[in-house]
């Protein structure tokens, strides 16, 4: 039995995660999804009108999964051990699905870039709404760590964009293998570095470390 319109639609995006995932953005094409679903590449323009419509999908979802594992653990008294949780939930995320990551955040032509807007004018990542979602989540957790003392306001935006520097680069380079693949690209870079720039960010010490093991502690096996 013919799929119906929205299921068709959404065992294209599905499709096109597989392929994006185990071959790379430059290798999705129309004719790879049609081998990849038993379809004909004309599904991809009824659909989408054409390759760009189902990449944005694609990406929709991807933004729309991201934003759920950022966000999946319940807020607790504590904004700063929840922003760790966060922290650790972006990177596994990112290590998960390099492509996908590469396609939200890298700097090739074929990533999303032509959306993103300038977040310290515009107080936001993209002027796609779909696309800015998880940029709304890591807001959410700054302006939590700001009402409960823990850290300055500097301004929501600019704080959310200076945190995403750090967790972007030391995923990007963990993903890269410059932090090996044993944990330590968490263990000995990301979350030191992290502390260091809260308590940077007036936050003492000590009780950022506390925030920390909280974190960690419901992540046993986490690394």
């Amino acid at each position: 039995m013919a799929r119906v319109s929205s299921d068709q639609r959404e065992h294209l995006v599905e499709a096109g995660i597989r392929i994006l995932e185990r071959d790379g953005l430059a290798s999705l094409s129309a004719r790879k999804l049609a081998a990849e679903t038993g379809t004909s590449t004309m599904a991809v323009y009824t659909h989408f009108s054409g390759m760009t419509g189902l990449i944005e999908a694609i990406a929709a979802e991807t933004f729309a999964r991201f934003t759920d594992a950022l966000t999946e653990v319940a807020e607790t008294a504590d904004p700063v051990a929840d922003f760790f949780l966060m922290g650790v939930h972006y990177r596994d995320f990112a290590l998960a699905n390099p492509q996908r990551y590469q396609m939200m955040f890298g700097t090739s032509a074929r990533s999303l870039n032509r959306h993103h807007t300038d977040l310290t004018v515009t107080g936001n990542a993209s002027g796609h709404a779909e696309f800015a979602v998880s940029f709304d989540a890591l807001s959410t957790a700054v302006t939590r760590m700001i009402a409960a003392g823990r850290i300055r306001d500097d301004g929501v935006p600019a704080i959310a964009g200076r945190l995403w520097s750090i967790s972007h680069g030391a995923v990007l380079l963990e993903m890269a293998g410059f932090f090996g693949r044993r944990g330590n690209g968490l263990n000995q870079i990301l979350a030191p570095l992290t502390v260091d720039a809260l308590v940077g960010m007036g936050d003492v010490r000590e009780r950022t470390l506390r925030s920390l093991a909280a974190a960690m502690a419901v992540l046993p096996h986490s690394g």
